[in-house]
């Protein structure tokens, strides 16, 4: 899909679903204010924005600048920065500090806007949810939201008025999905799943220029994770027809355009089709398809302070030749890897290297174009020692898709295995 500013589109980013809703085609301060007035009819909003985006960059004061000089719509409040992993009390005191700046009267005509990564996208989604319920004020509240979410029954609490426009600065994809992950502020570092009942956001606004003052290391990670997401679907043993299409698509846009950004960091037709790419990718996760160890694994080292991107650098190819080795998703394998060998990029990538194509096997044609990205390989790289291995191993085994991989991760011994590859 080419990019094109000037010609602004608003469409579902997914044909089967009736939300989110993206739009693209011009710079995201005017972008905001059109979509704001002609889409939502919006009152009032409340920003949540990342803290080294606002503080070195323009890109909050053009944002606000453009709401209240193109729109009659008011911006009632301004929150900057969420920690990485969105933490539990910080969810609640921005819920409060939304509600207070509302009023305490919140309906359909207001808006929170997220203005950065991952963490600030998954908070806004709670912090929509907390704000359907004045009784949730302390930390301890929120139990109940985690409670419905683990007995997967949120319809019984109230559902989400506040809309969320989701403004993204990274490749993480959490906006387009109602999942939120907010960890533990009790020192246990428990990331816990929230599934909100009503999905937000409901719109995602897209400028790849905005994109560029991301750093590249999280640019490029995270966009990883997506490739994590397209290659853990065409290797599951549970996939479908529909999921495998859409993870074929993203692979493919994924693997070309992060090369090319790697080559070109302001090439904004690349950063354009990464963007779309991680649409198919987050298609592909939200079909039912159950996932693998890449994902099992990755999941306790973010507590460790570990970029989920970078979890994805270091696990995929490590558990795409692990389970290679199990002799599990041979055929399955098969497919991801014939798809990265019809990638020019990737040919380019194999030449250049000296290698050839019966070389190769799935899990090197990933390291391949990981380190041709310049992205960490090892847990070493990331400050992760052999200390901690024993409890990554055992935490490993109660995340849901250990079960789930081709070979059914269910044995600390089987996880240290793994480990071992990437030290």
């Amino acid at each position: 899909m080419p990019f094109d500013y000037g010609l602004e589109t608003l469409s579902p980013a997914f044909e089967d679903r009736p939300i989110p809703y993206i739009a693209y085609g011009a710079r995201f301060p005017t972008l905001t204010a059109n979509q704001l007035t002609q889409t939502l009819a919006a009152n009032r909003v409340f920003i949540i924005a990342g803290k080294a985006l606002s503080e070195n960059t323009p890109a909050l004061t053009r944002l606000k600048s453009a709401i209240e000089n193109q729109t009659s719509v008011k911006v009632v409040g301004v929150h900057i920065g969420i920690a990485p992993h969105t933490p539990w009390d910080q969810v609640v005191a921005i819920a409060n500090e939304a509600r207070t700046a509302f009023d305490g009267e919140i309906t359909d005509r207001d808006v929170i806007i997220t203005l950065g990564g991952g963490s600030i996208t998954d908070g806004a989604k709670v912090i929509a949810w907390i704000l359907a319920n004045p009784n949730v004020k302390e930390s301890n509240d929120l139990e109940q939201y985690y409670a419905a979410s683990e007995g997967h029954d949120p319809e019984k609490l109230p559902k989400p008025v506040v809309r969320v426009v989701s403004i993204p600065t990274t490749l993480s994809g959490g906006e387009y999905q109602n999942l939120a992950g907010v960890t533990r502020s009790d020192g246990s570092g428990q990331k816990c799943p929230f599934y909100p009942p009503v999905r937000n956001p409901s719109l995602v606004l897209l400028d790849p220029d905005l994109t560029t003052t991301t750093p590249s290391k999280v640019w490029l990670s995270t966009g990883v994770r997506a490739i994590d997401h397209c290659v853990e679907t065409l290797c599951s043993l549970q996939s479908n027809v529909q999921a495998d299409e859409a993870a074929e698509r993203g692979l493919r846009r994924l693997v070309s355009s992060l090369l090319r950004t790697k080559g070109h960091g302001h090439d904004l037709e690349a950063r354009f089709e990464s963007q779309m790419g991680v649409i198919e990718a987050m298609f592909a996760v939200s079909s039912g398809v159950p996932l693998g160890a890449s994902h099992a694994i990755g999941h306790q080292l973010g507590p460790l302070g570990v970029g989920h991107g970078e979890t994805s650098c270091i696990m995929l190819p490590a558990v795409c030749k692990w389970n290679a080795k199990q002799g599990a998703n041979i055929e399955r394998q098969a497919i991801a890897r014939d798809i990265l060998l019809q990638t020019a990029e990737v040919r380019k990538l194999i030449e250049a290297n000296g290698k050839t194509v019966d070389d190769l096997n799935l899990g090197d044609l990933i390291d391949l174009v990981i380190r041709a990205l310049g992205m960490p390989r090892t847990l070493t790289d990331v400050g992760v020692a052999q200390d901690k291995f024993d409890m990554l191993a055992k935490n490993t085994l109660t995340d849901q898709w250990a079960a789930t991989n081709a070979t059914p991760i269910t044995t600390k011994e089987q996880v240290l295995e793994i480990l071992e590859m990437v030290v």
